[in-house]
């Protein structure tokens, strides 16, 4: 039964790994490419290094599994709020389709999102 369990929860990670990747071609701007990835990295990763722990348990195998899933946890938040951070403070611009931008008017004092035609809906 735990096998069974520990093989459910790395098919779930690579479903969440390619939802991520499927994310990443499609999205339309940096910032939400930067969210599928992140989301991609946190639950599709993170579940294989769960599944590969639950599986073999507190051997060598499943120990480096934990550890890697623990710094993924750590990290890949962080590195993706600077990432979007110093993107929106180089100035690139959100997808005309945004809605918010609260930190454009609050730090750069203009609105960061792409002007565009109302009735646009595609995604270039």
């Amino acid at each position: 039964m735990i096998k069974f369990f520990g093989w459910l929860v790395i098919v779930v990670g690579v479903i969440f790994d390619l939802l991520g990747t499927l994310g990443l071609v499609r999205f339309p701007d940096v910032y939400n490419r930067l969210q599928a990835a992140t989301k991609s990295v946190t639950l599709g990763t993170f579940g294989i290094m769960m599944g590969i722990f639950i599986l073999n348990g507190f051997t060598v195998t499943g120990i480096k599994a934990l550890v890697c899933g623990a710094f993924l946890l750590l990290t890949a938040p962080v590195s993706a709020h600077a990432l979007a951070r110093g993107s929106l403070l180089f100035g690139i611009k959100m997808w005309k389709g945004s809605i918010l931008d609260s930190f454009g008017k609050d730090k750069k004092k203009e609105e960061l999102i792409e002007k565009g035609g109302e009735n646009e809906d595609e995604v270039s």
